[in-house]
């Protein structure tokens, strides 16, 4: 048979022009980043377009021939059953439905596809089905919806009031802080919206401002409200904005909103609390000073009117240093620069506050003494911030003390002529022991002093040794001065020197224990001495230390009824009695003195 196409230009020119059609929608079709298929009416593939390899894995000659309904996810398959059924009974385009699709590897990927029936009266003949990998996006949307989510939760679980609203003031969000701040449910706010009507009528101009403020770039660090809860009571607050933009142009406001009536409270107190510390510090005799770190005057009290003569406003343009005479000025530099020191090296011994004698100079140019206590204000952290300061005249107290001190000389020299006269008046009667009571005392002072006791109780070892034998004026002088050796009688009177000369000096005023000290020098640390058998602990220091300076002073001197047994033999004697009859550290220190550091009497 002829063909005619080849005869029939007409027909030629129509048959090519459909080839090329073909071909060029066979190219769109195969180069379409989304995949196409085509069905018949049981769902068979019986085409593929290549990018099918690329979203599930499969080559298009694997699917010709395979269900679709395989590729789809088990828990998928009764819907995209029941969208195949209805498309072939009602002949309607499937509508676009989403998917999920088992990949080649076995993974899962979420597919949205639509299709198109191919008619072929009366019956449906198959479907063209355009399918895009929407998995990205799925993930996408999932993600976003989970950070909604956590940023919703993390919304309504702050403590602290947050909103946003519109340039009409309508609040279009809210967390769970804001009704129960504003006293609330989110019903209310969504009948009531408005926030103008959460503001007190004065502070509406005041947002008004603020809004046109922050909209010209303005930063606005927090400003202080009156607002209105939804039950008409009030409450202060600071509310801190900024503004919502979209696309670079502003669509809004958010707001954090922060109750400050607590604070309000606590400063109420603190005001009434300086108001009433003030009122005292204004009124008391004692002046009263602040100081900052750099020694500058911050605050001082009126009082400082009667002590200097200065008005407190006066004070204040004062360099608190040279309100100091030198001497002063130095001690207190010495000591704020040590304290400062232990502040560096984070002792935690550091006195609470320093009592400083200070003398001062008034206007007039006089001088008053003072009592200064210096104490640090401290920060939070325990850091000093300032210096506080408590100042009170001592200048009576200081002229009374040295009054007393010079009455205090006067009768120091008064006993101290005194008992000259008592060891001059022993020594006329004991010729023989002349200078044994002053070479005692110059012993029992070095022990004394060796052993680091106080210069008081020196002072007073020294005096009572320059007496300790002021009882033998008692004792009549033959048996003193006797050459031969004393009968038991005779020696029953040598002893009873120590009780007499406590009577002697029992009612001598003194700051010493004089009698006492002479009383027990004959006592011995087994009880073995006299006259009250006293032992250990129960002998003064003093006394211990006399008794041990008595024995070595004697033995070395010669006496009318033997010559001198010499410094060998008394140092042999406390030596092997040390802890017996002498204290055995008196003796550790009056052997060393004597053998080590060269201990002699003055000739």
């Amino acid at each position: 048979m002829e063909d005619r196409s080849r005869t029939n230009p007409k027909r030629k020119r129509a048959s090519e022009a459909l080839r090329e059609s073909e071909e060029y929608f066979k190219a769109i079709i195969q180069n379409s980043s989304d995949i196409v298929l085509i069905l018949d009416m049981l769902g068979t593939i019986t085409y593929a377009s290549p990018s099918v390899e690329r979203f599930l894995g499969y080559g298009p000659d694997e699917l010709i021939g395979k269900s679709s309904l395989d590729l789809i996810v088990s828990d998928d398959k009764p819907r995209a059953i029941a969208d195949f059924g209805r498309a072939l009974l009602i002949k309607e385009v499937l509508v676009p439905n989403v998917f999920r699709i088992r990949h080649k590897n076995g993974t899962e990927r979420i597919l949205e596809g639509f299709g198109k029936n191919l008619l072929d009266n009366p019956i449906v003949a198959g479907f063209v089905m355009n399918v895009r990998d929407i998995t990205d996006r799925k993930q996408a949307e999932e993600n976003l919806k989970e950070s909604e989510k956590k940023y919703r939760e993390l919304y309504d679980f702050l403590p602290i009031p947050v909103y946003e609203m519109d340039f009409e003031a309508n609040i279009t969000s809210a967390n769970r802080a804001v009704y129960e701040t504003f006293r609330g449910t989110e019903e209310d706010f969504k009948r009531n919206s408005n926030a103008w009507q959460l503001l007190s009528p004065e502070n509406i101009d005041k947002s008004s401002k603020n809004i046109q403020r922050l909209l010209q770039g303005e930063k606005i660090e927090g400003t202080e409200y009156t607002l209105t809860r939804l039950d008409g009571s009030v409450f202060p607050a600071i509310v801190i904005s900024s503004v919502i933009y979209s696309d670079e142009k502003p669509v809004g406001l958010r707001g954090a909103i922060v109750d400050i009536t607590e604070r309000k409270k606590v400063e109420k107190a603190l005001k009434e609390s300086e108001n009433k510390y003030r009122l005292l510090a204004d009124n008391v005799n004692d002046v009263i000073f602040v100081l900052d770190m750099n020694l500058n005057y911050t605050y001082v009290s009126p009082s400082v009117k009667i002590l200097r003569g200065y008005e407190p406003e006066e004070v204040l343009k004062q360099l608190s240093m040279e309100t100091l005479t030198p001497s002063s000025r130095d001690l207190a530099i010495r000591i704020l620069s040590e304290v400062m020191e232990l502040e560096k090296s984070e002792q935690r011994e550091i006195p609470i506050s320093r009592t400083l004698p200070l003398e001062m100079m008034r206007k007039d140019g006089t001088i008053v003494w003072t009592e200064t206590k210096l104490s640090f204000i401290r920060d939070e952290d325990q850091r000093p911030v300032g210096i506080l300061g408590v100042t009170r005249d001592i200048t009576d107290r200081k002229l009374a003390e040295e009054e007393l001190l010079q009455t205090l000389e006067s009768l120091r020299k008064a006993v101290g002529t005194t008992i000259q006269a008592m060891v001059s008046a022993v020594e006329t009667r004991d010729p023989y022991t002349s200078g044994h009571q002053i070479r005692s005392a110059d012993l029992a002072r070095a022990i004394a002093t060796e052993m680091g006791l106080s210069q008081d109780k020196i002072d007073g070892i020294r005096m009572a040794g320059s007496i300790h034998d002021v009882g033998k004026l008692s004792i009549p002088a033959e048996i003193l001065s006797k050459p031969t050796k004393l009968s038991e009688i005779e020696f029953r009177l040598i002893k009873e020197h120590a009780r007499q000369g406590y009577e002697i000096l029992k009612n001598v005023e003194s700051s010493w224990p004089l009698a006492e000290m002479v009383y027990q020098h004959h006592e011995r640390m087994d009880g073995s001495g006299y006259p009250r058998n006293l032992k250990g602990e129960e002998i003064l220091i003093e006394a211990r230390i006399l008794a041990v300076a008595d024995v070595v002073e004697a033995m070395a001197s010669h006496r009318p009824y033997r010559p001198a047994i010499g410094i060998n033999a008394a140092l042999e004697e406390i030596e092997k009695n040390r802890g017996v009859l002498y204290d055995p550290l008196v003796v550790q220190i009056c052997l060393r003195l004597i053998k080590e550091k060269g201990f002699q009497w003055a000739k």
